[in-house]
């Protein structure tokens, strides 16, 4: 009899299953409020997974209750054909999203559903859009100008040899040695602005936790007192096409530079970055819908960004602290594109949330 009961819930549940290809957050609620399916773009909203979800009373996810459960009343009475209204969904360890909400009867007795809009997905779009745009100029900017230092620079450093081997005088010849040793950090600046076109593509089968696990390694080596490095893996996630190489860099130098903004905090003994990989469903990036997508958040309990450079913080030679070249995270955000995915910082005082978004096969 429990099997029974057990086939007949799953196969009522399966009917809903076409709702998780769409990009709509929805739940489908029972009339008491309590939720009995939600689909995978409200669960990756929320945070939360599909099994932890069912059953709870949905009110509890908007700031306001009281706005879901007056509109619930109104559409079990048949008050209104739809009702719709804005609101702001609670989620677990970010800001609340405003939303718009849409509330109908189902054509099933019994059944109420909900439809809800990220006032913030179209901004989000249009944001990450705006960035793309502004790495691709940044970047032909960076090796146009890259190479027009470079051979001006062999120049003065020849010429400043030459002067030296005809200089007798010690006083002097410090000067040809300030003139060489400065174009030869110049020389090695201007070769760490053109090392991403450089860098070859080699594609082999890669695991993320493998590569989480070296850089992992990496950075304790580099800080073994006062800093934690917490893993919340999720080991189902399946391997994937990519530059093996190239993705242990890209999520090193953002490890290392948590690492770096949490120099306080790693005196005082209590700095923690986590390392947290996820699967997200029915995601849109880069004007491309994907299915699966490997979503790996690094995550410090340090100062945050500062306000004026959070929107160049992905721009050559822009840095938050002394004595930073400003390139690592743009080689960061260079290797993560070439694997046709994202990366993107959330920031407040005490919790800065780097995400890296790459599709999955």
């Amino acid at each position: 009899m429990t099997t029974n009961h057990t086939a007949d819930a799953t196969q009522g549940l399966s009917r809903f299953h076409s709702l998780d290809l769409l990009s709509t957050l929805i739940a489908v609620l029972r009339t008491d409020g309590s939720v009995q399916f939600a689909n995978a773009a409200l669960e990756n909203t929320l945070g939360l997974s599909r099994r932890t979800l069912e059953g709870a009373d949905f009110s509890a996810f908007f700031t306001d209750p009281a706005l879901l459960q007056t509109a619930l009343s109104g559409a079990k009475v048949q008050d209104f054909a739809a009702l719709r209204f804005e609101a702001s969904l609670r989620r677990l360890t970010q800001d609340p999203v405003p939303v718009h909400v849409n509330v109908a009867a189902s054509e099933r007795l019994g059944e109420m559903l909900v439809e809800l809009w990220p006032l913030e997905q179209q901004a989000r779009q249009d944001r990450e859009e705006r960035l793309r745009e502004q790495a691709l100029a940044n970047k032909e900017l960076i090796r146009n100008l890259a190479h027009e230092i470079k051979n001006p620079l062999g120049g003065i450093r020849g010429a400043a040899q030459l002067l030296e081997m005809d200089l007798e005088s010690r006083e002097l010849k410090e000067y040809t040695q300030v003139i060489i040793h400065e174009a030869d950090r110049l020389q090695s600046l201007v070769d760490r602005l053109l090392a991403p076109h450089r860098h070859p593509h080699l594609v082999g089968d890669v695991n993320i936790h493998e590569v989480c696990e070296r850089v992992r390694s990496l950075v304790l080596v580099e800080y073994p007192q006062g800093l934690k490095v917490v893993r919340d893996y999720d080991t189902s996630i399946p391997e994937f096409r990519g530059d093996r190489a190239q993705l242990i860099q890209a999520l090193l130098n953002v490890v290392q530079n948590a690492a770096q903004a949490l120099t306080e905090r790693i005196a005082q003994g209590d700095a923690v970055i986590t390392l947290r990989t996820r699967v997200a469903r029915q995601v849109t990036f880069g004007r491309q819908r994907y299915r699966l997508a490997l979503e790996l958040h690094v995550i410090d309990n340090g100062p945050g960004v500062p306000d004026a450079i959070k929107e160049r913080i992905f721009y050559p030679l822009v840095s938050g602290r002394d004595g930073g070249s400003g390139l690592g995270l743009t080689l960061a955000q260079t290797f993560v594109q070439r694997h046709h995915g994202l990366i993107e910082c959330d920031s407040v005082a005490g919790r800065t949330d780097f995400r890296i978004l790459i599709p999955l096969p």
